[in-house]
């Protein structure tokens, strides 16, 4: 669910509408795929490469598993090949992965 004031932030934004996490940034995405519900909903949306993002312009997400869908959406937004060269120097520079890991900015 997106309360309204949320909603109005998003429209009147003279920047970009940064989602901090995966979570925020399906939250976001299934809000305005579904007309910006005034109550709580549910989603079964999985966003993946090739998908459009209509809402989302940055994100602030951690680095995800293999083959997770967590994983698709990141390289859905910021494109599989440079998403695959970030996860390459994460690899290479030994960051940490998952909840407790390093993140990266998206933009």
């Amino acid at each position: 669910f997106v309360p309204e004031e949320t909603r109005r932030s998003i429209e009147n934004c003279k920047g970009r509408v940064v989602a901090v996490g995966t979570t925020t940034t399906r939250a976001l995405e299934s809000a305005a795929r579904q007309g910006w519900p005034s109550r709580p909903t549910s989603t079964g949306l999985v966003l993946q490469p090739g998908d459009p993002f209509h809402v989302v312009q940055g994100m602030l997400t951690n680095f995800h598993l293999p083959g997770s869908s967590l994983l698709a959406l990141v390289a859905g937004f910021g494109g599989t090949e440079p998403i695959r060269e970030a996860y390459r120097i994460a690899v290479a520079e030994k960051y940490r992965f998952y909840s407790y890991g390093d993140a990266m900015l998206i933009i």
